[in-house]
């Protein structure tokens, strides 16, 4: 069984990690440099495609972490899969709280009409940041996985 959980859980979280990046060093860019009519619509016409997607690619791999935290043969992998799974939980958490209320609010606007305190509350900068920190935790959760499977090895 865990010849199918460890392939698993590094897919998951390869493809989730491979997204992240994607957007630190793509989208988030573009969103600094384009109009607010752009972006917003941008973000309007990617988001009902990443919504469903992400969640699901690192809840499987937190998810699947968390189950070789206990069925993993020797400690020190067990120890990195559970790293693993709980910097995965923060990530989450990072989406949840930070990251999703910021792309509900941009899925409210309309792109035709700029408030007219955009430049006070112009989330971008923000939403930026925040995947930054997560993408990292990503990223290391990911290098924690490799870790792990090279204990197995």
């Amino acid at each position: 069984m865990d010849r199918l959980l460890i392939p698993l859980a590094l897919l998951a979280n390869g493809i989730a990690v491979g997204v992240m990046v994607s957007t630190v060093i793509g989208l988030a860019p573009m969103s600094l440099a384009v109009p607010y009519e752009r972006y917003v619509a941008t973000i309007q016409y990617l988001w009902k495609r990443y919504d469903p997607f992400m969640p699901a690619m690192n809840t499987l791999a937190c998810l699947l972490d968390l189950v070789l935290l206990f069925r993993a043969d020797e400690p020190a992998a067990r120890a990195l899969f559970g790293t693993a799974g709980v910097l995965l939980l923060v990530v989450m958490a990072i989406s949840v709280v930070k990251n999703v209320p910021i792309n509900r609010y941009v899925m409210s606007l309309d792109p035709a009409a700029e408030p007219a305190d955009w430049a006070r509350v112009d989330p971008r900068t923000r939403w930026r940041n925040w995947n930054l920190v997560r993408t990292a935790l990503a990223v290391l959760a990911f290098a924690t996985n490799l870790a792990a499977v090279s204990v197995l090895l």
